[in-house]
């Protein structure tokens, strides 16, 4: 061609190219300030490149090029270590490395959150150009720091089928990291997990699939990406396949290239293929690549350079891993391993440990030609450009106040809890045995192996029904397995659960030793065995038999999240849909897992499970805390279920004012007229169903003792709707009282004996007979003159003799075999202080005239002590998660966990008003809303017509609201240590508390889920 040729495209390019170049070119830098020419950016398509390279040439990246020394920019090339749980003289140390080098960045490790965030803002302000802060949190910012959430780890993740929540967890996990001034997390590890043996990755792996792995990762990165957090892929080329932990030595990967090709450098290449921000380059020998010996990939041009930057194209920041693990550190001093990372094609050198060293070895490479300035310069526009993408070009303080609610926000904690649920793997399910049908039949024994404490899981399982609690040490003798044989004989269900294992691959076998795997395969051989694996996955292959028990489960890791869920997955609060993203062994293999449905019981979970915003119920707390501080009741239990989901559950104060004992959720209350409807009218309503109970039939139909009475012929529906004319009460009591205040000889002895067997309160016990006389001054009290509704408890008091009539079986044999064990609602009883310590009940009032005693485990009402404790309209006990149990058996209309225990429709009869139009406003046995809306109402303001329930004299309260799918209650010992106080119904807080649910529920935004039910 002709030279004219040459000329025109010549000018044609200066034109195009020309004025950004060229400004670089002719500036001289001052007082030693940079020469060399400003380098060319590199080309940035958007899709497939890394965001920030579109702003490699932007104003702000060229104002703060100018103004580095040659020193300097070498410097934002170096990120030092600084961790926040050290001393003052580290931190001081670290400022003088800001200042006097004027490093580009940090990465943080361990400590706390709010150290590090006043660490962060001390060295931001130190610093000449903004910083850029890293943290390696694969799974969240607890990885490093405490006070933080810790989401599942990568294994876990890599059995989810819905990838939507590990975007969401990269999206979360970028805000936190922005609200915390992190501005790149080294995460995803999208190393291929092919080495059960693999010492480093394994359990930080989403697994042994090439296309699964590249897919979570991708998920990952876009999360964090786009909430501008740089994410890094690493460990570049793949560390998947070693045996060797890169922290302690050199690994060699020997493995041909066309496997890397096909396998390790796939994710790598899917991620760059959807912008990937950075990537980190593992220390590996891999002599397929470079054969140079002893020579760390980090620290290999053929790798770095001519693979990563040249062949893949990858134009984004390349990170090395920390320059002081052994994997390079053992080979070259610090500073010389800097420069080698640098010269080989790295961006960042992270860990250096001598920055004046590094910056002096970089300066001798420059003169030796190794590396030019202009190769320094693009690296450090790429690491300007990424500042200014994360918005460090606009710097601010980071607010150290509510940081650690911020962190730990509930969005996050919801989604925490989704991505461990779906992550739960079923790996055997024999006969069906999960989620448990029946518990009538079962006695069941929650073994924790490998620990010696009470665990997260042995506390959940009982949530569900009783479970009696054993440990088995990892080194137990042959004489204590034998001994712990023999104490598990009588159970019929081992739920067992293996904790403390150790994370990494190694020669211990994750922690399970041959005294475990005797007495697993023993266990399994003999019983009905549920194994939950709270640990590394791989260390199922080290338990012989396991393929053998009746169920197996993977939980991938132990935090008291998985144990609850997994709890859960038992006994079927929820589902299982994890698979297994590895193979394990012969017997598990990567792609098991079987699938169950939830929904069967109740569920625990968040408001946010069921749209409402945790923040929405804080007034919960406010009315309670309220109640306690004007001593309206020394605590309370409150729990509120929703679309068969518990979304709150907490105990508050102390059992008494003495403030000695806390109040825990599983403790016991005197229910006192709730009794009623948990009580009288769950068996009403079962023989209902039965069809050998009316309501329309007449007392004398049921209790021949009121034959030739005035009780004779009062109309069940009259009875149970308070219209019938019976007296409100009696006080039985004051008949076995003389004018000098003792006792009558027949009544009461201080000791129990044949004639006087019957327990009323601590030392004081009932004549055997006496009984009869109360049923007798019942039926042969006058009836009231006027007809019309007067709240009575003489009908309940009659109530278990009608049930024993119709049955033939004691009343509470009736309730407990019929309804409370089948239910799970095992804490459901008359009298526990038969069965449970006085430290699990919580005491009521000390009652002056009668027992003259602080009531501690004998129940409250006179007439029911009398009694011996079991009556129909007081004496049960029970805490708010059995309670609600019944109560959302009542809004499934008589159905839970597949079972049918009240024939169809007859709860929601008898929970409609009878008499509304009579001014009668009650349900059959149950407290319906009596002016609806009305703010001192029995029931709550917001509470629908259709709603039920009813509430106790010594300060509990039930309601079910069907309409919105919702199960209320409230425990308290308000009449501690008197029942003259009755502020807790001046100031509403009961019904207050479920108005606030009602208030959460309008207040949310958020789109419903659809209306499921417990059943």
């Amino acid at each position: 061609m002709k030279p004219s040729y040459y000329l025109s495209m010549a000018l044609v390019l200066l034109l195009i190219f020309g004025t950004n170049n060229l400004q670089g070119q002719s500036n001289k830098a001052k007082t030693g300030k940079a020469t060399a020419k400003k380098a060319t950016a590199p080309s940035y398509t958007p899709g497939r490149d890394a965001d920030f390279l579109q702003y490699t040439n932007s104003r702000w990246v060229d104002s703060v090029m100018k103004t580095l020394t040659p020193e300097e920019r070498i410097a934002q090339l170096i990120s030092i270590p600084v961790y926040s749980n050290k001393n003052q003289a580290h931190i001081d140390s670290i400022s003088n490395i800001v200042k006097t080098y004027k490093v580009g960045g940090m990465i943080f490790f361990q400590g706390g959150p709010v150290r590090q965030a006043k660490m962060t803002n001390r060295y931001q302000q130190e610093s000449k150009v903004p910083l850029m802060i890293s943290i390696d949190g694969e799974w969240g910012l607890a990885m490093r720091l405490d006070s933080t959430i810790r989401f599942p780890y990568q294994m876990a993740l890599g059995g989810i089928d819905n990838e939507r929540l590990i975007y969401e967890m990269g999206a979360e996990i970028a805000r936190q990291c922005q609200r915390l001034g992190v501005h790149v997390n080294f995460a995803p590890t999208v190393d291929i997990n092919n080495n059960a043996n693999n010492p480093v990755i394994g359990f930080r792996s989403f697994g042994e699939d090439k296309y699964n792995v590249a897919s979570k990762s991708l998920a990952y990165m876009k999360g964090m990406q786009d909430n501008r957090v740089l994410a890094s892929a690493k460990h570049f080329p793949g560390h998947g396949d070693t045996n060797v932990d890169s922290h302690y030595g050199l690994p060699l990967i020997n493995f041909s290239r066309i496997r890397l090709d096909s396998t390790e450098l796939h994710p790598f290449r899917a991620l760059m293929d959807k912008g990937l921000g950075s990537v980190m380059v593992a220390h590996m020998n891999i002599p397929v690549l470079d054969n140079t010996p002893n020579l760390a990939s980090t620290l290999s041009k053929p790798i770095v350079t001519d693979l990563l930057k040249n062949e893949l194209n990858y134009k984004g920041l390349v990170f090395t891993d920390a320059l002081n693990m052994q994997g390079v550190a053992k080979f070259y001093p610090p500073g010389v391993v800097d420069v080698k990372a640098l010269v080989a094609g790295n961006d960042v050198m992270l860990n250096t440990m001598d920055v004046k060293t590094t910056i002096q070895e970089v300066k001798k490479a420059i003169a030796n030609k190794e590396i030019t300035q202009a190769e320094i310069d693009a690296r450090v526009r790429k690491v300007l450009a990424a500042k200014q993408w994360v918005g460090l070009d606009k710097w601010e303080p980071i607010e150290t106040k509510n940081l650690i609610a911020d962190l730990n926000n509930p969005h996050a904690q919801y989604l925490n809890r989704q991505l461990t649920e779906a992550s739960l793997t079923l790996l055997r399910n024999k006969n069906h045995i999960l989620p448990i049908q029946t518990l009538d039949t079962l006695k069941v024994a929650a073994l924790a192996i490998g620990t010696t404490k009470e665990t997260s899981f042995q506390r959940d399982l009982a949530r569900y029904t009783q479970v009696d609690t054993f440990f088995l040490k990892p080194t137990n003798s042959i004489e204590e397995l034998q001994a712990m044989k023999e104490k598990l004989k009588d159970y019929n269900l081992i739920i067992a659960g293996v904790h403390a294992l150790q994370l990494k691959a190694g020669s211990s076998n994750f922690g399970i030793t041959a005294e475990m795997n005797l007495f697993l395969k023993e266990l399994i051989r003999n019983k009905k065995t549920i194994v939950s694996v709270f640990g590394n996955v791989y260390s199922l292959a080290e338990m012989e038999s396991l393929n053998k028990a009746d169920a197996v489960i993977a939980a991938y890791q132990e935090n008291a999240v998985t144990q609850d869920l997994v709890s859960q997955m038992i006994f079927g609060g929820i589902g299982a849909t994890g698979k297994l993203p590895v193979t394990v062994s012969n017997s598990f293999k990567i792609g098991d897992g079987l699938l169950t449905h939830g929904g069967v019981r109740l569920a625990y979970s968040m408001p946010e499970a069921v749209g409402i915003k945790s923040q929405d119920l804080a007034g919960i707390d406010s009315l309670v805390h309220q109640a306690i501080r004007e001593e309206a009741a020394p605590g309370a239990q409150v729990l509120v279920a929703k679309d068969g989901k518990v979304i709150y559950h907490r105990a508050f104060g102390f059992h008494t004012y003495d403030k000695e004992q806390p109040v825990r959720v599983d403790d016991l209350y005197d229910l006192a007229s709730v009794t009623k409807i948990s009580t009288s009218m769950a068996a009403l309503m079962r023989l209902k169903g039965e069809g050998r109970f009316d309501e329309n039939q007449t007392l004398g139909t049921y209790l021949p003792m009121a034959a030739g009475t005035n009780k004779a012929d009062l109309n069940y529906r009259d009875i149970l709707t308070h219209q019938a004319r019976l007296k409100s009460w009696i006080p039985f009591w004051k008949e076995t009282v003389k004018k000098n205040g003792n006792f009558k000889w027949r009544t009461f002895k201080a000791d129990s004996s044949a004639r006087f067997p019957i327990k009323v309160a601590d030392n004081l016990y009932i004549h055997r007979k006496y009984a009869d006389k109360i049923y007798k001054e019942i039926l042969e009290s006058p009836l009231n003159e006027k007809p019309g509704y007067v709240y009575s408890d003489l009908s309940f008091i009659l109530a278990p003799k009608v049930v024993e009539n119709i049955t033939g079986v004691g009343f509470e044999t009736y309730l407990q075999n019929s309804i409370y064990k089948p239910l799970g609602a095992t804490t459901l009883t008359f009298n526990p202080y038969k069965d449970y310590p006085l430290s699990r009940i919580v005491p009521t009032e000390f009652e002056p005239h009668f027992r003259k005693q602080l009531l501690h485990g004998t129940v409250h009402d006179e007439g029911a002590a009398m009694l011996g404790g079991l009556s129909g309209h007081a004496g049960l006990f029970g805490n708010s998660n059995d309670v609600a149990k019944l109560m959302q058996l009542y809004l499934n209309d008589g159905q839970y966990a597949n079972k049918r225990y009240i024939a169809e429709n007859v709860v929601k009869d008898y929970s409609k008003c009878q008499f509304c139009e009579q001014g009668n406003y009650r349900a059959l046995g149950f407290d319906r809303p009596a002016k609806p809306g009305a703010p001192n109402s029995n029931a709550a303001p917001s509470a629908p017509v259709e709603s039920f329930g009813h509430s106790g004299f010594t300060g509990t309260y039930t309601w079910v609201d069907p309409v919105n799918n919702l199960v209320y209650v409230f425990l308290s010992n308000r009449v501690n240590p008197t029942r003259e106080n009755n502020k807790l119904s001046k100031l509403n807080t009961r019904t207050g508390v479920l108005q606030v649910v009602y208030d959460a529920m309008g207040k949310s935004k958020e789109k419903q889920p659809a209306k499921a039910s417990v059943n």
